[in-house]
């Protein structure tokens, strides 16, 4: 299994930025991918997560901080997940991973087995 992320970059206090997970490889038919953000001298924290499922249906989960300005979608053709954001903060700025879930609580690192290799996000005010 293979994860790529990107579309970090940087942006002005209030901009958008929309990140993309692209993922390959033996998942089963129905999976969850989460986007976590590591700031430097933080732990990996959670973002948002979404579950891909042959029929469309699927559930998205967020964290209280990007709630209503941080939107998670996917497109099942591509077996990508986006992460649409909005109102960006300069509390925003991090590095920004997707991981494969595989079991446990979707906010918690433990539960990802696989994870792409991040894509920066710097926003200034």
């Amino acid at each position: 299994v293979q994860l790529q992320a990107s579309g970090g970059g940087s942006v002005q206090s209030g901009g958008s930025l929309r990140l993309s997970c692209t993922v390959s490889g033996r998942t089963g038919s129905s999976y969850t991918v989460g986007w976590f953000r590591q700031a430097p001298g933080n732990e990996r924290e959670f973002v948002a997560g979404i579950t891909f499922s042959p029929w469309g249906g699927g559930s998205t989960r967020y964290a209280d901080s990007v709630k209503d300005r941080f939107t998670i979608s996917r497109d099942n053709a591509k077996s990508t997940v986006y992460l649409q954001m909005n109102s960006l903060k300069s509390e925003d700025t991090a590095r920004y991973y997707c991981g494969l879930h595989s079991a446990g609580n979707i906010i918690s690192t433990s539960g990802y087995r696989y994870w792409g290799q991040g894509t920066l996000v710097t926003v200034s005010s």
